[in-house]
């Protein structure tokens, strides 16, 4: 075998680790998280740019628990909850997860259609969002996991436009550095505020459940059996650590995006993602304008599914029901029908008139409340001995899980003071 087929083989390998781990990362960077990215920059300029250094090792250690707790249990996060805490912390986790995860969809699907309006202004926004509805209901009910696993890892490279938009402008590049390695915080209500925000939308919980169960399902699809021992675990970590160090790379480059072209030209209010759209193009022209608004509709295409896969088998793994995407519809009526409502719900939110702003401020007060609790409970699973066996927490997860619960509830108490004020 020669040097290139060496590297093809490598490649081909490295390829095939990748999955739920880069998926879980990219979905976390859908249209709702691009505009709080849009407001941080817009707002504060670079001055938030270290808060994607910060959040990589965080998200990288907590989505790890999850994933290790899928392999070693072989289901989801809710059915351990439910084997093994009681009931009312997990209906309680229920009842605040489905609120967000609805009003995120709805508040996605929004941010899709007004974007795809700027690019073709003769169809109405509603048209896109019924449109963009359907197409999924179709792909998600018609298409088995294994199929929608691999359009939603393509899809993936959506992300990569967003890398390349801040080079099409001149920019400080010591001055970048500076705010990417020397925390700026300013202890006014805005700034600590939109802190909150962007620790909110890294490291939502629907994450955690989706994370798990899709490390179960890979376990559960693969042709040959499945023995969790240490290569597993290590090509596991890679594709997570791969996963999340893409979505705050992404975050990273968005935020250097609005920062170093909307900041200056005075532009500090970003309210819908479509206006962060619209506002880069008389500034850097219409081909960067372009490229962002494709990629905020190959990220909603990506996290939509994520969003209400993850409500429904969080639904599912509760109340006993068979589920699967693998499955076909009259095989699990239930799961696909829990979907298809949280679509059509979701949809509905733009002709009750409901703006996305407010869906993204209330999915942020239930994301900010939540967060903490699951945080805690993923690092008691994650630590005992009953559950993971041999495989539970390194040191290193525990520092790193304990610090994210810290901050998480620092911005949830954080949250409700501002709320109250």
């Amino acid at each position: 075998m020669d040097k290139s087929e060496k590297k093809s083989t490598k490649l081909k390998n490295f390829l095939k680790i990748l999955g739920p781990g880069v998926v879980t990362g990219a979905s976390d960077d859908d249209p709702s998280g691009i505009t709080t990215y849009s407001q941080a920059g817009a707002q504060f300029g670079l001055s938030t740019l270290w808060t994607a250094l910060l959040t990589f090792p965080l998200m990288a250690a907590i989505q790890g628990m999850c994933a290790r707790i899928g392999l070693v249990t072989s289901q989801g996060l809710t059915v351990t909850l439910k084997q093994h805490y009681s009931k009312p912390l997990l209906y309680i986790m229920l009842l605040f997860s489905f609120p967000a995860i609805t009003l995120n969809i709805g508040a996605d699907i929004q941010g899709m259609g007004a974007v795809a309006h700027l690019i073709f202004p003769s169809i109405p926004v509603s048209v896109y969002c019924v449109g963009f509805t359907a197409i999924l209901m179709f792909v998600i009910i018609k298409y088995p996991y294994q199929k929608i696993a691999m359009i939603l890892k393509w899809l993936c490279l959506s992300l990569l436009l967003y890398m390349v938009v801040p080079f099409m402008v001149k920019q400080d590049w010591g001055l970048i550095a500076r705010n990417t390695f020397i925390p700026t915080i300013k202890f006014n209500k805005d700034f600590i505020s939109i802190l909150v925000a962007l620790l909110g939308t890294t490291i939502s919980p629907y994450l955690f459940f989706w994370q798990a169960t899709m490390e179960a399902e890979d376990m559960a699809h693969s042709t040959q059996k499945v023995i969790v021992n240490k290569q597993v675990l290590g090509d596991m970590k890679t594709d997570v650590n791969i996963g999340m160090l893409l979505s705050n790379v992404v975050m990273f480059f968005i935020i250097l995006t609005a920062g170093s072209v909307l900041f200056p030209a005075g532009i500090k209010q970003i309210d819908t993602v479509d206006q962060a759209a619209k506002a880069l193009e008389p500034l850097t022209g219409r081909f960067t304008y372009f490229i962002f608004a494709i990629g905020v509709l190959g990220t909603g295409l990506l996290a939509i599914p994520v969003l209400a896969g993850s409500q429904s088998y969080m639904l599912a793994e509760t109340f006993g029901w068979e589920a699967g995407l693998d499955k076909k519809f009259p095989q699990a009526k239930p799961f696909y029908v829990a979907i298809i409502i949280s679509l059509l719900v979701g949809l509905s939110l733009d002709f009750l008139g409901i703006s996305p702003i407010k869906a993204l401020l209330y999915t942020a007060i239930s994301y900010g409340l939540t967060a903490p609790v699951m945080i805690a409970i993923v690092l008691h699973i994650g630590n005992n001995k009953k559950i993971m066996g041999a495989n539970t927490n390194s040191k290193l997860s525990n520092i790193l899980g304990f610090i994210t619960l810290i901050l998480m509830t620092v911005a949830a108490i954080a949250l409700i003071y501002f709320l109250i004020i």
